[in-house]
């Protein structure tokens, strides 16, 4: 009899494997593991990774394009590095360049773009984003000139009003900037739809995948962005920024740099000496990630792909649990998309009645043990337009090595704070 296929989620390494490769899961509070549900402001990091980094510094530190063993050593090293980032975004080894932050990139590359942007055309964002996707672009426009656009999202449900973005893209739009994902809400944008608007009238368009990256599987020609912006430590890896931008825009680029530095894609947008440790352990983090898909001999990229679907399944599956979960509680109230309703990530916002974000997130971690974040995130418009900027949100998200013994810890902790006097 013909067998069932087998789910993305059945395909990958169990969770309980995945948890064996992570060092942090072993600490401990308030008597138990620590169940870490902060992985949207960064995840935890495997023993491979931790491993590259200090490798690459007792084995290999040296600065780059010598003639020595451990200078050509740290050459091959970012090398591969950028090969392995090109086979996570879908690119090319030169069109992967390296920096101290997506946000650090964003402002870089803005003034880059500036230079060939005339006064008066415009620039459309979205309320929808981490403000390293908003305010690079407005303080460029200052500089330029140029004219900002802010396309709002619906509170209702935490989705971008589609009829409003398409509405702000017209004959003078020279840039759209939009993220992959809502870093507040879990909200995954539909990038080949603004791909397709940014190229009927001919502008570029810029994704902050920082938080997407991490979720989905991320292929720059499927979703048919110019310049895609990502953190390494959003995916299990070190403090790292990474830009990948089209090669020939690269080329065309009036970037800001040294006169000595190279003109050539990718180097022409890095600045300085880069963090060579970091990028072995980047490399090492697009390795795991590989690690946990089956290997049929069809390469690198094919495995990430097949990691991340599975990732993604199990994430939605999670994150399903956890709203359930929550949405039951007194007092409780969520923000996003439902899960079913929207494409979405694993990570949901939610505020306690008569509690502030930052005493819910305290009392969860010294009652509980489970470290979750408050705040705005940097989205703070999202706060803003949610009424929440006083009290804060409560982000939890679920990572790779969340188990749903885990999700119902935090629903029960949460549970005692609502339903406590």
């Amino acid at each position: 009899m013909p067998t069932s296929p087998t789910s993305p989620a059945e395909e990958i390494v169990p969770v309980d494997v995945i948890r064996s490769a992570f060092p942090a899961l072993e600490r401990r509070a308030a008597g138990r593991p620590v169940a870490h549900f902060d992985a949207p402001g960064g995840t935890q990091v495997p023993r491979g990774v931790a491993d590259a980094v200090s490798g690459y510094l007792l084995g290999h530190n040296a600065n780059t394009h010598w003639g020595f063993p451990t200078s050509r050593e740290t050459d091959e090293i970012l090398e591969r590095a950028r090969a392995a980032m090109a086979d996570f975004l879908g690119g090319s080894t030169g069109e992967v360049v390296f920096g101290a932050n997506m946000t650090t990139l964003t402002f870089h590359v803005a003034r880059a773009l500036g230079r060939r942007l005339a006064p008066g055309t415009e620039v459309v964002v979205t309320e929808l984003d981490h403000h390293a996707n908003v305010d690079p672009w407005r303080d460029l426009a200052r500089e330029r000139g140029l004219e900002v656009r802010t396309v709002p999202f619906r509170v209702a449900d935490g989705t971008l009003d589609w009829e409003a973005f398409e509405d702000a893209v017209g004959e003078r739009t020279a840039l759209i900037a939009l993220g992959g994902a809502s870093n507040a809400l879990g909200t995954v944008n539909d990038v080949p739809r603004a791909a397709a608007a940014a190229r009927r009238v001919g502008a570029l368009l810029f994704v902050d995948a920082v938080h997407s990256a991490s979720h989905l599987p991320t292929d720059v020609a499927e979703l048919g962005c110019d310049l895609l912006a990502c953190s390494a430590y959003k995916f299990y890896g070190p403090h790292v920024g990474v830009l990948w931008a089209r090669r020939d825009l690269i080329a065309s680029l009036d970037a800001p740099k040294l006169r000595p530095a190279s003109d050539a894609a990718p180097f022409r947008l890095e600045t300085g000496t880069l963090n060579h440790e970091g990028i072995a352990g980047t490399a090492a983090a697009i390795d795991f990630l590989a690690s946990l898909a089956p290997d049929r001999g069809d390469g690198r990229r094919a495995r990430l792909r097949r990691a991340m679907r599975g990732l993604h399944e199990r994430g939605d599956r999670r994150v399903r649990q956890l709203w359930s979960g929550l949405s039951g509680l007194p007092g409780v109230r969520l923000y996003g998309p439902v899960p079913g309703t929207a494409p979405r990530t694993p990570t949901v916002s939610f505020t306690v009645e008569g509690r502030s974000a930052s005493e819910v997130s305290e009392r969860l971690a010294a009652d509980h043990g489970v470290f979750c974040s408050w705040g705005d995130f940097y989205a703070s418009t999202v706060a803003a337009r949610l009424g929440v900027t006083e009290l804060g949100l409560v982000r939890a998200g679920c990572a790779c090595y969340t188990t749903a013994g885990e999700v119902d810890r935090l629903v029960d902790g949460v549970a005692s704070l609502a339903t406590a006097g």
